[in-house]
């Protein structure tokens, strides 16, 4: 049997060199097939009726499933598993995530969970351009695109930056474009980390997923245009509905 199914694919999709594949991989690649003939919105067949066809234990095409959840090519949709759209592509660069996802032709949106004025810790206020015990904002919003919550982003930027945050700012919409736009504070370069992790439980809550999930998390620290320090930036993306880009050039 063939297990390749797309360009970019593992070399033999991860058989192993012994060519005994897990009976849970064959019946994963079977699904795949499955995925790609149903296409995005499409209903899988219930876990018993899939563990019938490929005459498997239920276990077995759980297994299956769980993998293909966690790669993003299959949600759960009320009480049954649909075809996922394609991943969000995230450009690494000063863009903001409104920009982003707007040009994939998906709405962006952001929800409040919170906005707190605390004094400065040691820590973060060589990050932001402050004064340890000065005030600052913390910001923290849940991700969405097109309705669906897809990752929690937490801002931190001194309150001398953005000083009427609280009450010009509207927490729907871009900061970037609200520092730009209406302070007229441009961003000029940043340093930014990139690992993966498990979300907290309340992190998960938030965000709607398992606390299994993999999660992509963006640590940004940004300047403006005259070098000043201007926010720092913790950004959880989901794992199963992100990628990452950015185009490399030669240094010379």
């Amino acid at each position: 049997m063939n297990y390749q199914t797309s360009p970019g694919a593992p070399v033999r999709s991860g058989i192993p060199e012994h060519g005994r594949v897990p009976k849970y991989y064959a019946v994963k690649a079977k699904i795949a097939v499955m995925v790609d003939e149903l296409g995005e919105g499409g209903l899988l067949p219930t876990e018993r009726d899939l563990a019938v066809r490929y005459e498997v234990s239920r276990e077995t095409v759980r297994q299956a499933l769980r993998e293909l959840l966690l790669e993003g090519r299959l949600r759960r949709q009320g009480r049954g598993t649909v075809v996922a759209g394609p991943k969000l592509e995230q450009p690494l660069s000063l863009a903001s995530y409104t920009e982003g996802v707007r040009r994939q032709g998906r709405r962006p949106g952001r929800s409040l969970i919170s906005l707190d004025r605390f004094p400065c810790p040691e820590a973060l206020a060589p990050e932001v351009g402050a004064e340890r015990g000065e005030p600052v904002w913390h910001m923290e919003r849940v991700l969405l695109a097109d309705d669906e919550r897809v990752g929690l982003e937490s801002t931190y930027v001194s309150e001398a930056r953005a000083p009427r945050l609280d009450t010009e700012f509207d927490p729907d919409s871009s900061f970037y474009a609200y520092l730009h736009d209406r302070l007229g504070i441009s961003f000029g370069d940043a340093d930014e980390r990139i690992e993966t992790v498990l979300a907290t439980p309340r992190e998960a809550l938030l965000v709607g997923t398992p606390p299994a999930l993999p999660m992509l998390l963006l640590h940004r620290v940004s300047r403006d245009t005259a070098g000043r320090q201007l926010e720092r930036v913790r950004t959880l993306y989901r794992g199963d509905r992100f990628s990452f880009t950015t185009h490399l050039g030669r240094q010379d």
